[in-house]
């Protein structure tokens, strides 16, 4: 944690709360989990992965004094169940504070996200949405206040921000599609300036112009339409549309690898749309040739000299695939080389790749990299 970060999309990052437990197959090599396990017992990890609040942290991003986008609870998820409503509040608070910084939330408990920020009025008096959490930021502005967040003015809070805060951008991990139609339509009924999607680690394909609703409905989270089942005619409209959409594939020791088509896919579902796509990383698994010819097939081998062929071979084998991962995410590894003539004689397979490790596999898709990012000057409440 710190005002700095690795991150390829964020700048720094804030974590108010640590630990977190699995809810879906993305959850299941976290990063944050391993940190964590790692440095249990230690002052920054004093319960390990277990969620713990850090309320000494909350004004750490007011003695911040550059802009920067801060990823918030990069090691936890600030809606997880038990987080208080208060402690919340508070985080809100601070980031209303804090408005020359751009603060970005993921989360995978999509429902409380969205109950939470909607924030209907409760007692009675038809308050619009956002009143009565507005009011609660501001009570932890208050010094004598038990929620008193040092740094924080209750009245700025209340009075010079608007709803939803203009520097809070919201976002829902997905990693598939079964995921994507579960989290993304409670992502669209949120209220927030920009709304975004993390699709790492990315373990299926995904179609964001058709995520199929409880009503068998079809949602366009990119273009804003409603569809009938069938996705002949359009009867409805979403009440928000997606910003931006990152893509990344997994790393470490387990890590599971990235479809190319899956990634090329989403970008180009956001060239069709308004959404800036951002390519994060191939993760540990990355593309590479299916085959690498070493010989004409015509001549063949048997003329080659045994030393250089046996180096050609080596060669091809540090740079060729190891695996196929099909459309599906199943990982199937070869009987033959990738110098063989049985896989000359196959063809490609868009699905070829190897392990070369993050570093080496890089962040370039199809020879470039993918940097893009909403457009501040149209991040208004929606």
């Amino acid at each position: 944690m710190g005002d700095r970060s690795s991150i390829e999309w964020t700048e720094a990052t804030w974590n108010p709360v640590t630990g977190c437990t699995k809810v879906s197959a993305g959850c299941d090599n976290c990063y944050a989990e391993g940190i964590a396990r790692r440095f249990a017992g230690t002052p920054a990890y004093p319960n390990g992965f277990g969620v713990t609040l850090r309320p000494e942290r909350l004004p750490l991003p007011l003695r911040w004094k550059r802009p920067r986008r801060i990823f918030v609870n990069s090691m936890s998820d600030l809606f997880h169940d038990d987080v208080p409503d208060e402690f919340i509040t508070q985080v809100f608070a601070v980031m209303a504070q804090a408005s020359h910084h751009t603060f970005q939330i993921l989360t995978k408990r999509h429902a409380r996200m969205r109950a939470f920020l909607n924030d209907f009025c409760r007692c009675g008096s038809g308050h619009v949405a956002g009143v009565h959490l507005r009011s609660n930021m501001s009570w932890a502005g208050t010094p004598h206040s038990p929620t008193y967040v040092p740094g924080v003015d209750g009245n700025a809070v209340y009075f010079d921000r608007s709803w939803p805060l203009p520097n809070v951008w919201v976002g829902v991990s997905v990693e598939d599609q079964k995921h994507a139609e579960l989290r993304i339509p409670a992502l669209l009924e949120t209220p927030a300036a920009v709304r975004f999607i993390s699709a790492e680690p990315l373990l299926g394909p995904i179609d964001l112009r058709n995520l199929r609703a409880r009503n068998g409905a079809l949602i366009d989270a990119l273009g804003g339409d409603v569809k009938t089942s069938d996705g002949r005619d359009v009867y409805s409209c979403c009440p928000s549309v997606l910003d931006w959409v990152i893509v990344g594939g997994e790393s470490g020791r387990h890590a599971r690898p990235m479809h190319p088509n899956w990634a090329r896919s989403l970008r180009d579902q956001c060239a069709t749309a308004s959404a800036s796509f951002h390519f994060k990383q191939w993760g540990e698994w990355g593309p590479a040739p299916w085959s690498v010819r070493i010989a004409e097939p015509s001549g063949g081998w048997k003329s080659a000299d045994p030393a250089w062929l046996a180096a050609e071979k080596a060669k091809a084998e540090k740079r060729g695939a190891t695996h196929h991962v099909s459309e599906d995410g199943h990982l199937y590894e070869p009987d033959h080389k990738t110098w063989s003539l049985e896989r000359d004689s196959h063809g490609d397979y868009p699905g070829a790749v190897r392990r070369w490790g993050k570093k080496t596999a890089g962040r370039e898709l199809d020879g470039r990299t993918w940097d893009e990012y909403p457009d501040f000057s149209k991040a208004v409440a929606a």
